[in-house]
């Protein structure tokens, strides 16, 4: 009996939760289908040049920690499930049924369901992990063939992930419904959300978000006091004005605030606090959304981080984001009211047609869940920002790969930790050749060479940001350039020319140029050449902290003192993997990376095989982590949304049976459903998308040098519009089931 009742309840449950069944067989089969390529039975032809099993550990843990937060959506889809069906269980319970019995007929139930969703989901992972393995492939330049396996320890590993997700969700549920009174599930349905008035969520909001503008405020006097300059344009003078006054303002304003409450508490409530510091925050985010901007026009800088970034420009970031979650949140708070102030000031419009049934649906339900809106609209920014950030990375990634994997095998020193010029290096690496013989790889070009010092005097200079910039020999850099294919160029007795960094901007080359039309060398004065040089030729070409390199006549470099030696090569053939694994660890015996004690030479090997093999496997990783927790995040949300509507529905059924007693017509019914679900769907996801995109525009501006080098704004807009359409579509899908669903609940 209790079997026919399970199976009973699972064919209603099926109709009613359309939308959370599709939802988990769309993770599961995510699920499954990233972790295939992490699988010990997936072997892709890819040759001895390649070696997938690095990439295993890392998608695997991090698949798991972002599949997590399905433990939310399954625990808020029970939750549902459990309030709409809680008049049912009464109803048992008062038949004689026990309520433990009841509560471990409903685990059953939704644990059956889930494993036929994980199952499905399983399935047609199979055919999604093509997807994956093509993407995978592509990122190696590989090509892709067909070929659909079943891999047993994935299957196993994606099966005990849901069943453990499932198990522990539903023993909580277990749990609540043993400790709900019977009378209290008969007039569940009749119970309201808490109103939003007892909620302190956005009090709290305000509190934090003084101690960020008191946060600002000393900021911008910190960064007024160190790189203020009155010289400066007025465009860059109101930046710093901007975002010191308006914070301070602010902030200010919580204290006017209490002051006026403590002499006249009925009239001054928060919402006379909330409106001026919404309209300041906007404020706010102009001032700090102004930095990248002005910053990149007029060469402002607030310093550098270790990894090259400006921290200026990463602190408004923060600034910026923290502002935004706090309009976010006034706007959902203040929404309802926002709504009922229009209903009042237009009569006209609200008593049209059927505007004032519309306001009443609409205003019944904002002022009971602005919270749950506001956090959707959060995830909605986050999973946005992926979206959106992820091209740009993986894009930067790549051309960065392009050019530090010049060369087949690429040696470099570094003379940073050389004190005495008798310890510079002057050895020829014959320990490679030795390896190379032995293991029957054939170099196709060589190339050993030094960089100089264009005088003996720098040496001594080991200042991080006035680095001085080395020089190579004329024959040299003729051979670096024949090996990739460059025509060679000619220089004069007394005439030098520089070769740059592809990072390095117009605006960083002009100047320089115009600053060092000429070069003091031991050999004397040189002059330059009129004709610069930007052909990729490896980053290991420069010296440390400088993005260009002098180009001298073969006899002036023989008169200047050599600091590094670098050695290039071309193989006939590439190497294998662990060939190129072997050598480096064959030359970092010989040559440390680190030498002893800290002082000496610094040597690096690296071969194009193992850059290629750890690059293209981080890149391809964090594209698909990104990619995965947007997807996730976004279904969550669109969910949610979904799931919140139909559980309304029920409800409304009786008010638009209401409106066909009162002669209004199915069509102007079926309109009031899509403008309602318009309201719904749209003012989270339109506010998530002018988020999203203010934080990636702004994002996007600090890394311009990167993307102009490595990626360009063409490259970058096109795979911005490939995401935008993927997630234009899958928004309809979800608006569209949302419509079909709801018009059946609320039909005649």
């Amino acid at each position: 009996m209790y079997a026919k009742l399970i199976l009973r309840n699972m064919k209603r449950s099926a109709k009613d939760y359309l939308i959370y069944i599709v939802t988990l067989t769309i993770c599961s089969m995510l699920f499954y289908a990233f972790l295939s390529i992490t699988s010990r039975y997936y072997r892709p032809e890819v040759g001895a040049e390649y070696d997938f099993t690095i990439l295993g550990s890392n998608i695997k843990l991090a698949v798991v920690c972002i599949t997590l937060l399905l433990l939310f959506l399954i625990r808020y889809v029970n939750n549902y499930m459990l309030r709409r069906r809680q008049k049912e269980f009464a109803i048992q319970s008062v038949l004689g049924m026990e309520q433990r019995t009841i509560a471990w007929l409903f685990f059953a139930e939704t644990f059956i369901l889930g494993a036929v969703c994980v199952l499905a989901g399983i399935v047609l992972g199979m055919l999604c992990s093509q997807l994956i393995t093509a993407m995978l492939l592509s990122q190696y330049g590989l090509t892709f063939r067909l070929s659909f396996m079943l891999f047993p320890d994935t299957v196993f590993f994606t099966v005990c992930f849901f069943a453990l997700s499932l198990l522990a969700v539903g023993l909580f549920n277990v749990r609540t419904l043993r400790r709900i009174k019977v009378i209290d599930m008969l007039y569940a349905d009749r119970q309201n959300d808490p109103q939003l008035a007892d909620s302190r969520y956005m009090p709290a909001a305000t509190v934090l978000h003084g101690i960020v503008l008191l946060t600002m405020t000393l900021s911008g006097i910190s960064k007024l006091h160190l790189y203020y300059d009155p010289r400066f344009p007025l465009p860059a003078r109101v930046m710093f004005w901007g975002n010191l006054l308006s914070p301070l303002l602010a902030f200010t304003w919580h204290f006017i605030w209490l002051a006026a409450k403590a002499v006249r508490k009925n009239t001054w409530n928060f919402r006379r606090l909330l409106v001026p510091e919404l309209i300041l925050t906007i404020l706010n985010i102009c001032f700090s959304a102004s930095v990248p901007p002005v910053c990149a026009r007029y060469h402002i800088s607030f310093g550098t981080s270790a990894l090259g970034f400006d921290t200026g420009a990463n602190t408004y970031l923060m600034f910026l984001l923290s502002d935004l979650i706090y309009l976010i949140c006034g706007i959902f708070y203040l929404a309802g009211e926002v709504i009922c102030l229009w209903k009042e000031k237009r009569p006209a419009h609200t008593y049209s047609g059927q505007n004032l049934f519309f306001f009443g649906q609409i205003i019944s339900r904002l002022t009971t869940t602005a919270k749950t809106m506001t956090l959707i609209c959060l995830t909605l920014v986050l999973s946005l920002f992926l979206f959106l950030v992820a091209p740009a990375l993986t894009e930067w990634a790549s051309g960065y790969l392009e050019i530090r994997a010049l060369y087949d095998v690429q040696i470099s020193t570094a003379y940073n930790n050389v004190y005495d010029e008798k310890d510079l290096p002057t050895k020829g690496y014959e320990p490679v050749s030795d390896f190379l013989e032995e293991h029957g790889i054939e170099p196709d070009m060589d190339c050993t060479f030094h960089l100089y010092l264009p005088r003996r005097e720098e040496f001594r200079n080991r200042v991080k940001l006035d680095f001085p910039v080395a020089a190579i020999a004329l024959s040299d850099y003729n051979t670096l350039r024949t090996m990739l294919g460059y025509a060679p160029v000619t220089l004069g007795e007394k005439e030098f020319a520089t070769q740059w960094h592809p990072i390095a901007t117009a605006d960083y080359r002009e100047k320089f140029l115009a600053e060092h039309g000429t070069v003091k060398t031991d050999a004397g004065v040189l002059t330059g050449s009129p004709v610069y040089y930007t052909e990729v030729l490896g980053e290991t070409l420069y010296n440390r902290y400088t993005d260009v390199i002098y180009i001298f006549p073969d006899a002036v470099c023989k008169q200047l003192l050599p600091v590094m030696q670098n050695r290039y090569l071309q193989t006939k053939e590439p190497i294998a993997y662990q060939d190129a694994l072997q050598l480096q660890e064959t030359f970092m015996e010989r040559y440390p990376e680190e030498p002893a004690g800290h002082e000496g030479v610094n040597y690096y090997l690296r071969t194009r095989t193992m850059q290629v093999n750890s690059s293209k496997a981080a890149i391809f990783t964090t594209h698909a982590m990104m990619a995965y927790s947007g997807v996730i995040l976004m279904v969550i949300c669109l969910t949610i949304l979904s799931l919140q509507q139909l559980s309304d529905a029920s409800q409304y059924r009786c008010r638009f049976g209401v409106l066909r007693k009162l002669g209004v017509e199915e069509r102007d019914i079926e309109k009031l459903i899509v403008k309602q679900l318009r309201i719904w769907f749209g003012l989270p996801v339109t506010a998530a998308v002018l988020t999203a995109a203010v934080l990636a525009a702004y994002f996007f501006t600090t890394i311009r040098d990167q993307i102009t080098a490595y990626i360009g704004f063409r490259t970058l807009a096109a795979q911005i519009a490939v995401t935008a359409l993927i997630l234009s579509i899958l928004l309809v899908c979800y608006f569209l089931s949302t419509w079909i669903l709801f018009k059946r609940a609320v039909g005649e």
